[in-house]
């Protein structure tokens, strides 16, 4: 027994260095609060809630394996080999768990992530909604502002197609989804109104599909969501030039007819690029997923559009306005295609033309001063 004693006293010893360590290091995460703490530590960025579960998993001696496919002896093992000083603010042990985290196989990071995004995705009805009635006009003289024309007062939304581009299923049916530009994408149809707030927007149509076509299946277009009778919404060349069911008013066609359709494109092209800002300002927020080819099931690419899109309206809600710092617009405008069972546009817009090029209209900003 005498000669046990020592390998006793030694293994007891040991596990109760363990347990003060680990008592040691959940005290240190719960005191990471301040921006800047003491010398000797690393400067963090917020507290840290350490019971999230897969932090809690460790902080709490649970097992890792089934979050972390590593077992505790290798993650203290790694912890200790790797350098504990940090550049992004968090802790050591947090920046080692999160990355192991994202780096393990498994289902546990896929749920964690798809069940974030369509959370996010699912705020889709509550932030990205068609404005009331009672707001139409006060829409329409924010277009008025940006054609620099009371003519567009009654434009009340600009629509646009965008391409993200994704990894595309293998097989043939990945064919499916290359555009104009021979990549992999998926379409994202949004109207923007004159702020860049995305008040309708149609995810899902793979990128061969013609804008046309898009359009004619999303709701806006079959159920007449929008615009109201007397209001129109404008859009590029690659959009049909209708009255009814949906009053979207495009630029006319190269080659020009005189003076009164280029002054017409030229006020139409700065009320309908809100949405190309709009893009671009979506974009560059989420440089990371639009930027470069999305790796994710096809099936869940619309919903992280989606989520997107819901965040940009929330950001900008909040009056955080990222501004886009490169073209991320379209691809480019292929001719629209006929549309059956539709009422041309065109007369709506050579009035719009014709009222634009006339005398007694001046620009906005002469009718807000009094020059009496």
């Amino acid at each position: 027994m005498a000669v046990l004693a020592p390998v006793i006293v030694g293994v007891l010893g040991h596990q109760n260095d363990q347990l003060e360590y680990r008592r040691r290091r959940r005290q240190r995460l719960r005191h990471l609060v301040l921006f800047h703490e003491e010398v000797d530590r690393e400067p963090v960025y917020g507290r840290m809630n350490i019971r999230v579960p897969v932090l809690a998993a460790f902080f709490d001696g649970q097992d890792l394996m089934a979050n972390y496919r590593l077992s505790r002896q290798s993650m203290e093992a790694l912890m200790r080999i790797l350098p504990s000083k940090t550049a992004q603010g968090w802790s050591h042990e947090v920046q080692v768990l999160m990355t192991v985290y994202w780096l393990a196989p498994g289902l546990s990071y896929s749920r964690l992530v798809h069940g974030g995004v369509e959370n996010i995705a699912a705020l889709r009805q509550e932030v990205i909604r068609l404005p009331a009635a009672g707001d139409l006009d006060v829409v329409g003289q924010v277009f008025a502002r940006l054609a620099n024309s009371p003519v567009f007062s009654r434009c009340v939304g600009s629509i646009d197609g965008c391409h993200v581009r994704f990894k595309s299923p293998p097989g043939p049916g990945g064919q499916d989804y290359l555009n104009r530009k021979l990549f992999p994408s998926i379409q994202l149809q949004a109207v923007c109104d004159g702020k860049g707030f995305f008040i309708n927007s149609f995810v899902g149509y793979p990128g061969s599909v013609h804008d046309t076509r898009v359009l004619k299946n999303s709701r806006i277009y079959k159920d007449t969501l929008y615009p109201p009778p007397g209001y129109f919404i404008v859009g590029d060349g690659g959009y049909p030039c209708t009255l009814i069911p949906v009053a979207i008013i495009t630029p006319y066609k190269e080659p020009l007819q005189g003076r009164v359709q280029s002054r017409f494109n030229n006020h139409h092209a700065k009320a309908r690029c809100i949405i190309e800002r709009a893009f671009g300002m979506l974009k560059t927020r989420w440089r990371s997923l639009l930027f470069k080819a999305l790796e994710v099931s096809h099936t869940f690419v619309p919903s992280v559009i989606t989520a997107c899109a819901a965040l940009h309206n929330i950001c900008l809600t909040a009056g955080d306005i990222l501004e886009p710092v490169e073209d991320v617009g379209d691809i480019g405008v292929a001719p629209p295609r006929p549309v059956r069972g539709v009422q041309s546009g065109h007369g709506q817009r050579d009035r719009l033309a014709g009222l634009l090029s006339a005398p007694l209209v001046h620009p906005v900003e002469l009718q807000e001063h009094d020059y009496l």
